[in-house]
């Protein structure tokens, strides 16, 4: 008798168990019914979930202040993919820069090799693959681009030599302090924040 009633309790606290687990499991399934107060949680937490961005860019298109009347564009599509993040020499782009005056000057158009960017300033650096300016092709340039809103400033490789075609061999990412200003209503600069795991 008792060995009898050791089984039956024994029975039913398997099926009690059975039960709480099933309840359990039941509870932790996303309810199908959405009720109205619902509808805002799950609203913002949709808009909460992160989107897909780059790990870093430099675009935008400007001309450079100079009281002689220079005409000096600068143009940049640089990226960096985020599954690049850690390798800035995988960036990929181009970006161009021309230096009239009186008629006479040159132009050259810049495959990306190298883009980091810290906080709103950018290094860039590429290989020169098409110029009028004899002896530009195949030197390596980088240029440098601080995103100001209105008042960018920019930098170059060859600001201490004059040509790109005096500048010795450049490292990749290497440029100058952005000395130069944007002339006003020309264009703008927008730099991507670059954010390392560190």
């Amino acid at each position: 008798m008792k060995r009898r009633t050791k089984i039956v309790v024994l029975g039913s606290a398997l099926l009690l168990t059975a039960g709480v687990a099933s309840a359990a499991t039941a509870s932790d399934t996303p309810r199908q019914r959405t009720t109205a107060s619902d509808a805002p949680r799950q609203q913002a937490t949709a808009s909460d979930t992160p989107r897909h961005r780059e790990a870093a860019a430099l675009t935008g298109t400007a001309k450079l202040y100079r009281s002689a009347g220079d005409d000096i564009t600068f143009s940049f599509d640089a990226h960096l993919a985020a599954e690049d993040k850690a390798e800035p020499t995988k960036a990929t782009g181009t970006f161009a820069f021309s230096h009239y005056l009186n008629g006479e000057g040159a132009r050259a158009e810049v495959k990306v090799d190298c883009l980091l960017t810290g906080g709103k300033v950018a290094v860039v650096s590429g290989v020169i693959t098409d110029s009028d300016l004899p002896g530009a092709e195949g030197k390596r340039v980088g240029v440098t681009v601080h995103d100001l809103g209105r008042h960018d400033r920019l930098g170059y490789s060859w600001a201490s030599t004059g040509s790109p075609v005096d500048a010795k061999e450049l490292p990749k990412c290497v440029s100058s302090a952005p000395f130069e200003k944007v002339l006003k209503g020309t264009g703008d600069f927008t730099v991507l924040p670059w954010r390392p795991a560190l």
